[in-house]
Order: C-alpha cells, then sequence, then structure tokens
C-alpha cells in the first residue's frame, strides 16, 4: 500500500468513525427529550388517574432502546465493512419489533383508552354508570389499564379501558343526578282509575325520597307533582304508570320498593283489584 492509498484509507476511516460519533449524539439528544416529553405526559395522567407513575417507567426505557437500536442499524448500513451485519442485524430486529408489538398491542390500547377516559371524562370515580347492558354500579377506581366497577352486591367489576370505550355509557350523576323512577302498576278493569292514581300519587308524595321534580311549565299547567298516566290496555289489565322524582339513583330505588309495597296494602283496603292473567279451557267432547 502506497503512501497516498494509506492516508486516503485513514481519511476514510476517521469519516466513518465521526460519523458514528455524530449519529450516537443526535441519538442521545434525540431520546433525553423524548424521555422528557413522555414522562411529563404520564406524569399528568397518572396524577388525573391517582397512579403510581413510577409503573411506566418501562415505556421511557423502551423509548432509549429502540432510538439506540435504530441509530446502531444505521451506523451499521453507513459503514461498507458492517453493511451485512447491519442488514441481518435489521431484519432481526422487524421480527422483534413486530412480536413485541403483537404481544403489547392490548395492553398499549388500554393505556391510550385509559388516557380518553381522563381526557373527555365520560365518567369520575364516584359516578353511577351502566356499561353496555350487563354491568353497573358505582366508579371505584380508573387506572391506565382497567377500571373498577363497584355493583350493588359489593362485587367489583375490573373491565379493561378499552373495552369500557366501546361499550355505551350511561352516567346517572354526569350532570344531574336526580333520577325519575318509573312505576308500572296494573288494576283491573272493574277498578276506578281515578281513584288508583290518587292513591298511587298519596303514597308516593308522602314518601321522604319523593322530591318535586317539575318544571316551570309543568308548574303553571299545575300538574301533579307525581304524574300518573295510563299507558296501556293490556288483555287482562289496564296499565298506570307513577313518574316520580329522587334527588339520586339510591334514593330512586328505594322510593320505587316503597311504592311498589304501599301502593299494594292500599289498594288491598280500597278493593282495588291487582290481576293476574286468566285462561278458560273448553273441552269438547268427541
Amino acid at each position: 500500500m502506497t503512501i497516498f492509498g494509506l492516508v486516503k484509507f485513514t481519511d476514510k476511516y476517521w469519516e466513518q468513525v465521526i460519523f458514528a460519533i455524530i449519529v450516537l449524539a443526535v441519538t442521545f439528544i434525540i431520546s433525553r427529550l423524548l424521555r422528557i416529553i413522555v414522562g411529563r405526559f404520564f406524569r399528568a395522567a397518572a396524577k388525573k388517574l391517582k397512579v403510581d407513575p413510577t409503573r411506566y417507567n418501562f415505556l421511557k426505557n423502551a423509548i432509549d432502546f429502540i432510538a439506540f437500536l435504530v441509530a446502531s442499524i444505521v451506523i451499521f448500513r453507513s459503514i461498507p465493512a458492517f453493511k451485512d451485519f447491519g442488514t441481518t442485524l435489521l431484519t432481526g430486529a422487524g421480527v422483534l419489533a413486530a412480536i413485541v408489538g403483537f404481544a403489547s398491542q392490548s395492553a398499549f390500547s388500554n393505556i391510550v383508552s385509559g388516557i380518553f377516559l381522563v381526557i373527555f371524562k365520560p365518567f369520575s370515580v364516584g359516578d353511577r354508570i351502566k356499561v353496555g347492558t350487563l354491568y353497573a354500579g358505582d366508579v371505584e377506581d380508573i387506572t391506565l389499564r382497567h377500571t373498577v366497577i363497584k355493583d350493588f352486591e359489593n362485587r367489583r367489576i375490573v373491565i379493561p379501558n378499552s373495552a369500557i370505550s366501546n361499550e355505551t355509557i350511561i352516567n346517572s350523576t354526569l350532570n344531574d343526578e336526580r333520577v325519575c323512577m318509573f312505576v308500572d302498576f296494573n288494576i283491573s278493569f272493574d277498578s276506578n282509575i281515578d281513584n288508583a292514581i290518587r292513591l298511587i300519587q298519596e303514597e308516593a308524595t308522602k314518601h321522604p325520597y319523593c322530591i318535586d321534580g317539575r318544571t316551570t311549565v309543568e308548574h303553571s299547567k299545575g300538574e301533579h307533582q307525581v304524574m300518573v298516566r295510563t299507558v296501556g290496555i293490556t288483555d287482562y289489565a289496564v296499565q298506570l304508570r307513577a313518574y316520580a322524582w329522587a334527588k339520586n339513583a339510591t334514593n330512586g330505588f328505594e322510593l320505587k320498593c316503597d311504592l311498589y309495597k304501599n301502593v299494594k296494602a292500599q289498594f288491598d283496603k280500597n278493593k282495588i283489584e291487582i290481576p293476574y292473567p286468566h285462561r278458560i279451557i273448553l273441552s269438547k267432547n268427541e
């Protein structure tokens, strides 16, 4: 090798070294910035969700790993002597990333859904909600992975955030905790409808949990505090529905249960029959 060739080889060698150092330096700066940004974001979310932010430090560490992995691949691909090795490394990293991404897809989906629940606030801790058609209760805790609901049997229902985000949520305490309870009664065709309505209204208005939920327009029309309407006629009964307001869902449930009991007792005293289906069977002789 001539002196000129040696100098050229040395210059090319130092160019590759300097290039590698620059790539590593830029990667270090970018990874630091990303750690700061992601760290602040998750600390804020964890504070709102009332969870320990140190549980999610693995995400920041993953950023460093991915950043320096990409930097290493760039360096190996840029240096001819390491190009074949870099190609193999890139292929292996792609397979590894696909495996890790598939395995962690559900976990990241729950984390993102948990953050969205905090941002858009369809419910908060303490709210009484119904999720879909299966689960109902009070929200006890919201984490980055799941939501805990305490049902009316004092059991805890743990629902992944990704699942709860795709369901229809009925929130009984989002803006106004008052509830209007529909209390249905059936009376016979021979019973006096007006008398039955009066008894239902008397029992409802004297209940301690019954409140006045009438609007200004309803007040001006002189409507009763507990409106009772005839909502249907079946094959065997006249259907009455009382609209009784309560301060919250818990009081409303107790109000509804007490009304069934008290109104039934008043119907018995006043000879108002609560009917049940009858069948007449005719036997025809041959």
